[in-house]
C-alpha cells in the first residue's frame, strides 16, 4: 500500500503541501493539466526553489490575474468541483477538506455550514491549493496518509478579514479538535487553516516513521523565514512494510441505566450505518447497584461527528468518553472467486506473505437462499474448496 507521510517540521499550509508535493515527484506541467480540468480561471501557477537552512525546497505560488467577485458559499466550491472532469477521488478529497473548513468556520462565527461563505480559503488560490493537492496525490497513487502531530505556532497574531486574529487562528484550532498538536513558541502561523484542513480530512492519523519503506522525499515552503527553525513542511512517500497495517480510530463508549432496552438494537443497526466499524453493548453494574449497559463504538475521525449525532439523538446519555486507539491488522481486501456455486465475494486477508481465503456470511446467505441449502453446510462447503 502507497502512503504518505506529512512530518509537519514547520507546520502545514496549503502552498507548503503543493510545494512538497511537486518536490516529491509531481511534475508541475500534469498538476496544471489537471488543475484545468475544474474550469477555473484567472491564475497562473509557478514554482521556484528556496533554500531553507541548506534545505532545497519547492515553493508554489498562485498569481491571481483575476480575483473572484464574490464570496463562495460551501455548494458553490462543490458544484465547481463536481462538474469538473476530475476523476471521483480526487473530488472527494477535495470536498472533504473543504467541508472541515466550512464546518470550523462555521462553529467559529456561530453559523451554520450552507450559511458560512468563504473569504481567503473560497479564493481562487485556496482552490488550487486544496483541490492541487487532491490532484496530486492521485497522481502520486497515494491510498493512505499519515502525519506527524501538527506543529503550531503561539503568541503573535495574523491579519485577516475579520481582524487581527491570535495564533492558531481559532479556525485552525477548531478543526484540529482531536488531532494530535504540538504547540510552539513560535509567533507565527506555522499551520493556516488549509493546512489543518488537508491533515484533518485526509490523514488516518501519526505513524511512526520506522514503518515506512521510503521511496520519495519531498520539501515544501511558505513565505516567511523562520531563522530558527526551517520553514518546511516534509513529506515521505513510500510503502507500509509487510506484516501488520497500522491506523487510528476513535473509540466512543457511555454508560447507560436509563433507557428501554428495546431501543439498544435499533441505536447500534443506526451507528453501523452511519459508518462506525464497530458497535456493541456490555452489561454493567453502575453505581448505588444500578444494572446498566457500556454502549461502545469504534469509528474514523472523519465520521466522528455522525456517531455523536445519534448517540444523543436516539439515546439518553448526556456525555460520551472519547479517545483515540492505535491498530495493527492483517492487510485485507475482497476477492471474487470462482466456486461451485458461481461466482463468489470472500474476503482476501494477506499474512507473512500468504493469503487467506476466507467465506464472507453475506455471500454465504445469499447462496443458502438461493440453493435452499444450510447456511452451516455452505460455510463448510466454501472453506473446502478456498483451501484447495
Amino acid at each position: 500500500m502507497k502512503l504518505l507521510y506529512f512530518d509537519t517540521v514547520a507546520g502545514i499550509s496549503g502552498d507548503m503541501t503543493l510545494g512538497a508535493l511537486v518536490s516529491a515527484g509531481v511534475r508541475l506541467d500534469d498538476l496544471a493539466r489537471e488543475l484545468r480540468k475544474l474550469t477555473l480561471t484567472g491564475y497562473e501557477l509557478t514554482a521556484r526553489h528556496i533554500q531553507r537552512s541548506g534545505i532545497s525546497a519547492t515553493k508554489i505560488d498562485v498569481i491571481v490575474s483575476e480575483p473572484p467577485k464574490y464570496h463562495r458559499h460551501l455548494r458553490n466550491i462543490y458544484e465547481l468541483i463536481d462538474n469538473s472532469s476530475l476523476n471521483d477521488r480526487v473530488r472527494d478529497r477535495a470536498k472533504r477538506t473543504f467541508y472541515e473548513v466550512a464546518l470550523a468556520e462555521a462553529k467559529v462565527h456561530n453559523s451554520t455550514v450552507e450559511k458560512i461563505h468563504f473569504h481567503e480559503v473560497g479564493a481562487v488560490d485556496s482552490l488550487v491549493d486544496i483541490v492541487g493537492t487532491a490532484i496530486c496525490l492521485e497522481l502520486l497513487g497515494v491510498e493512505q496518509i499519515y502525519s506527524s502531530p501538527v506543529k503550531l505556532g503561539h503568541g503573535g497574531f495574523v491579519k485577516t478579514e475579520h481582524g487581527n486574529l491570535p495564533i492558531p487562528t481559532p479556525a485552525t484550532l477548531e478543526i484540529l479538535k482531536g488531532y494530535p498538536t504540538i504547540l510552539t513558541d513560535i509567533p507565527h502561523e506555522l499551520t493556516t487553516p488549509t493546512g489543518a484542513a488537508i491533515i484533518k480530512a485526509l490523514s488516518a492519523g501519526t505513524l511512526s516513521m520506522e514503518r515506512i519503506r521510503l521511496d520519495a522525499v519531498g520539501y515544501g515552503t511558505g513565505t516567511r523565514d523562520l531563522g530558527e527553525i526551517p520553514n518546511v513542511l516534509r513529506v515521505l512517500l513510500g510503502q507500509i512494510e509487510p506484516g501488520y497495517a497500522h491506523d487510528e480510530i476513535i473509540s466512543v463508549e457511555t454508560n447507560i441505566d436509563d433507557m428501554n432496552p428495546e431501543i439498544h438494537p435499533y441505536v447500534i443497526e443506526k451507528l453501523l450505518a452511519a459508518g462506525a466499524h464497530d458497535a456493541y453493548i456490555i452489561p454493567i453494574l453502575m453505581k448505588k447497584g444500578r444494572p446498566g449497559v457500556l454502549l461502545s463504538a469504534l469509528v474514523e475521525r472523519g465520521k466522528l461527528d455522525a456517531i455523536l449525532d445519534i448517540l444523543f439523538r436516539e439515546t439518553t446519555t448526556l456525555g460520551v468518553r472519547i479517545q483515540p486507539i492505535e491498530r495493527r491488522k492483517l492487510q485485507r481486501t475482497q476477492k471474487r472467486v470462482t466456486t461451485s456455486f458461481g461466482p463468489v465475494t470472500v474476503k482476501s486477508i494477506l499474512r507473512d506473505g500468504r493469503e487467506q481465503l476466507v467465506p464472507e456470511f453475506e455471500e454465504c446467505k445469499r447462496v443458502a437462499v438461493e440453493r435452499n441449502l444450510p447456511l452451516a453446510e455452505v460455510y463448510r462447503i466454501l472453506e473446502r474448496e478456498l483451501k484447495a
